[in-house]
């Protein structure tokens, strides 16, 4: 009987347990714990694609900021390498007019040399055709005419023409003086100064000589025409010094 009434006891508690349990058990709570689960493992996901697509946009970007430095330095390169060109063409080109102008300078400087030398012999001065003669009223021998007529940058007259030699009696005044013609090398083989032979000349009746070795010439300007003479080369005369303009 007491056994039974145990038994009977213990069936109460576990059907009481039972009923607890089950009744602690929200079938809800479950779903609703089930979606949460099913949310977080979709949003995990997600993050990773986005997480993706955010580093190969990073990587595109960084590819791109490449390709655009390496254009903007190709393009400064050549830009430079045209302008180093140019300067290059423009340093020649002043180096060009820098020595133009240094020869330009120089020959201003002798041309004033010359002038200043003129001006304090009060030497004669006039030009004909493309030629600048100089007469000077020192008397000289002919050797030593000539080399005043260097140290100008001239030499003793040459005339080519009927027309010159007029030109020149014109400036004489009556003098002598003397000529860029000698035989000094050969008896009777007058030449000028710059070695060309004489063809024709303007000799005075009997001349030349020779006449106690007589190998220098001597214009006169006795005449309309003017007339050569021969002397000696050590007698002292005056001379015409001639300078080519563009000589």
């Amino acid at each position: 009987m007491l056994q039974r009434s145990s038994e009977r006891v213990e069936m109460v508690v576990e059907i009481y347990e039972t009923a607890d349990s089950v009744r602690g058990h929200d079938p809800e709570t479950e779903k609703n714990n089930c979606v949460s689960g099913r949310h977080l493992e979709e949003q995990h996901t997600g993050d990773t694609a986005w997480s993706r697509c955010c580093r190969l946009t990073a990587v595109w970007l960084v590819l791109l900021l490449f390709v655009s430095l390496l254009t903007a330095v190709t393009v400064l390169w050549i830009k430079f390498s045209i302008l180093t060109k140019d300067r290059d063409q423009l340093q020649s080109s002043y180096n060009n007019l820098t020595k133009d102008r240094d020869q330009l300078q120089s020959s201003y400087n002798n041309l004033t040399k010359d002038r200043d030398q003129l001006q304090s012999s009060k030497q004669k001065c006039f030009s004909f055709s493309s030629s600048f003669y100089i007469m000077s009223n020192e008397m000289k021998s002919w050797e030593e005419s000539r080399q005043v007529c260097r140290a100008i940058g001239a030499d003793l007259v040459i005339i080519n023409s009927k027309e010159e030699q007029e030109f020149i009696v014109k400036q004489l005044d009556n003098l002598e003086t003397w000529i860029g013609l000698s035989d000094t090398v050969n008896e009777g083989e007058w030449k000028w100064v710059d070695d060309t032979p004489l063809n024709t000349g303007s000799w005075a009746q009997g001349e030349p000589n020779n006449a106690g070795d007589e190998d220098c010439a001597v214009i006169s300007g006795s005449s309309s025409t003017g007339t050569w003479n021969d002397q000696k080369c050590s007698a002292t005369f005056p001379c015409i010094c001639e300078k080519h303009v563009f000589q």
